[in-house]
């Protein structure tokens, strides 16, 4: 090697070293490397995200624009680096068109994410079965929705310190809107349940658990009555079930479910079932901790990610009284900067949301308390801007 390279190499560890040794390096060096632990200081992120993500927004109707308002506003004190692409589509407000259906899909399939209210189905029959909602799903896939229900520290119900899983099979079932009237005042309704599908979302129920340290999957069904179709799925998660010997599991009828989770719903840890029981048990569910308000969900497909409330309800008497509680919403938009790896942003987000409720001070009507939803997010903002530090 000539002397000259040896001797700049020399004096490139020299200086290397003499860096390493420097009190700025030594301050780096010493710091903890848990994200937990990086919360709890008032100090910035140690760098910004190398771009900004865009997600879709479709507000929905009820209380949903005003959710999603809340949602802005505290990406916006937090820096979040998300950018949002918003669309309104309601069937009740008269915002519903193929045209726009397509305009939402289409940012949907550019953006691979999306964060949603409820989009409300109107009872009365107009001549198409399948609502904007069930469409939106069906285009897109989304199979599998997921509400973890979770006890929010400092808010005591009957029972606290649950946590368990709902996974719903959402495109078949009883919603796959296949009614007719066979004779004069005889209505038939179909309830697809297909093996290809049932397969898919006992594994993915299977999957999750083994991600997320799950112990035991339980498959809810009627297959007692419905000997056939709810049979079928039945079947299917058991033959999945073998592939998984690490995680135990078990069957049980969607009744004594009810019953259950209402007795001791510690038992479970993650439930599977078809469209209409995963309906009625993310909103049991939800009132053991609190109700629509506090719990958040989302939707998957192969491709994308929808972020939602785990209890849909549009709270349509409640539009423009400043009363709904947007812990749901913030909650899921956390787990949705968590699903774009904005780790840093979805612990800030949720963990504001998190010390407000512990705290005690600000609560919505739905909590027994007096404070209204700007009330709410100036107190989330607040915590933003003043983490306590370790």
């Amino acid at each position: 090697m000539p002397v000259t390279m040896a001797a700049a190499l020399r004096g490139s560890l020299v200086t290397l070293v003499k860096g390493l040794s420097s009190p700025r390096w030594q301050q780096l060096a010493s710091r903890p490397l848990s994200v937990s632990t990086a919360l709890c200081s008032s100090e910035a992120p140690p760098a910004r995200a190398d771009a900004v993500f865009k997600v879709t927004m479709v507000p929905g109707d009820g209380v949903g624009p005003e959710l999603m308002t809340a949602v802005k506003e505290v990406f916006k004190a937090g820096d979040v680096p998300v950018e949002f692409e918003e669309f309104h589509l309601s069937e009740v407000q008269n915002m519903a068109s193929e045209e726009k259906l397509d305009q939402v899909l289409n940012s949907m399939k550019t953006n691979k994410v999306a964060m949603k209210g409820k989009i409300h189905t109107p009872m009365e029959f107009k001549g198409e079965l399948a609502s904007y909602e069930m469409r939106l799903r069906r285009k897109l896939d989304l199979f599998a929705n997921v509400v973890h229900v979770n006890s929010l520290p400092g808010y005591s119900t009957r029972h606290n310190n649950l946590d368990l899983v709902i996974i719903r099979e959402q495109t078949e079932g009883e919603y796959s809107s296949l009614e007719h009237e066979s004779v004069s005042g005889v209505i038939e309704c179909l309830k697809i349940i297909t093996r290809e599908k049932s397969r898919r979302i006992a594994k993915f129920a299977f999957d999750y658990a083994t991600k997320k340290g799950r112990s035991k999957v339980t498959a809810v069904h009627k297959a007692n009555i419905m000997k056939l179709g709810d049979g079928l799925f039945l079947q299917s998660c058991a033959e999945v079930a073998q592939l998984y010997p690490k995680i135990k599991y078990e069957n049980i009828i969607i009744d004594n479910c009810c019953m259950q989770l209402v007795q001791n719903p510690y038992q479970f840890d993650v439930l599977v079932m078809p469209n209409l029981y995963g309906n009625i048990i993310d909103n049991l569910a939800a009132g053991l901790v609190g109700g629509a308000g506090v719990v958040p969900g989302e939707s998957y497909s192969a491709e994308y990610a929808v972020f939602e409330t785990g209890a849909r309800h549009p709270f349509a008497q409640a539009v423009g009284r400043n009363i709904a509680n947007p812990t749901a919403m913030l909650l899921s938009a956390a787990n949705m900067l968590r699903h774009l790896n904005l780790e840093y942003h979805s612990h800030m987000v949720s963990d504001a949301v998190k010390r407000v409720i512990k705290q005690g001070k600000v609560r919505t009507r739905d909590l027994g308390g007096y404070s209204t939803t700007s009330d709410f997010v100036r107190a989330v903002v607040e915590n933003l801007r003043h983490r306590p530090v370790c």
